[in-house]
């Protein structure tokens, strides 16, 4: 048995209506050897995620098919550790309660700048002595926002948000903890964040794609001790009290097309 999160569009839809369909499945589910775990249901984006356990897709698909008719424009393999490092905890309703909760995740990157350099001059010890520093402050900020580690990348951590504010606010933490911390120490870190945001089920087949690939472009692209992000997040923070600077549209790898990027402006706190 594998695990497959899917993904509808269902524009117009009610948080009963997507209740009752999700109650029509687990009625139908046995018959392909399918579990439906939890969904989540975005109203204003008109989004629904299923999460199932099943032999294969087509079984996923005959249930939905049989249960209601509203087939899954997607469906992904994944696995128990990655869903829940990138979503959390998943919704936990009784069967048939109506209930409004959003799959939309915030991807923050971090990255040492410089960090083959720094291996070179410290050495494999003296650098895992700063990357451990840097550990301890970034886990220190995804603990107070309620970030959630999803994996370290060698010289830097790539983290999972459910809120758009909560991964700004941690951003600035990192930095301001980081530019604090070389105001005594012998030799300074300096530190690229990069910020995203998106859905879980990708055209192109796999878990966060397209929002963890922008969010290592916007970490590349931004200035060393600042945090870049993307057009969606600095849309979100409307109305906070949060201030961007236009870096532009910028050419990123692996993009067809010039990115927006703005930094987050802050002070020392």
């Amino acid at each position: 048995m594998a695990l497959f999160l899917d993904r509808h569009d269902a524009p117009g839809a009610t948080a009963a209506e997507i209740a009752a369909a999700h109650q029509l499945d687990l009625d139908v589910q046995d018959k392909y050897q399918v579990r439906y775990v939890t969904y989540w249901f975005d109203d204003g984006q008109g989004t629904v995620f299923c999460l199932a356990e099943g032999p294969d897709r087509e079984s996923l698909e005959a249930v939905h098919r049989e249960a209601h008719g509203l087939v899954a424009d997607n469906i992904i393999e994944v696995g128990e550790g990655p869903i829940n490092a990138f979503l959390g905890d998943p919704p936990r309703h009784p069967p048939g309660d109506a209930y409004v909760d959003s799959a939309l995740r915030v991807i923050l990157f971090t990255d040492l700048c410089d960090s083959t350099k720094q291996t070179q001059e410290l050495g494999d010890d003296g650098f895992m002595l700063l990357i451990r520093e840097h550990d301890e402050i970034v886990r220190s900020a995804l603990d107070t926002q309620g970030g959630r580690e999803v994996k370290h990348t060698g010289d830097g951590i790539m983290a999972s948000f459910t809120s758009v504010s909560a991964a700004v606010e941690s951003g600035i933490t990192i930095q301001c903890a980081m530019q604090h911390r070389n105001a005594e120490a012998e030799r300074p870190i300096h530190l690229r964040v990069g910020i995203s945001v998106g859905e879980p089920v990708t055209e192109r087949g796999d878990l966060f794609g397209a929002a963890v690939q922008l969010a290592a472009r916007l970490c590349a692209a931004a200035s060393p001790g600042g945090i870049a992000v993307s057009t969606a997040v600095r849309e979100l923070c409307v109305g906070k009290r949060f201030d961007f600077d236009s870096r532009g549209a910028l050419d990123l790898k692996g993009f067809a097309e010039p990115v927006p990027v703005f930094e987050v402006r802050f002070s020392l706190n």
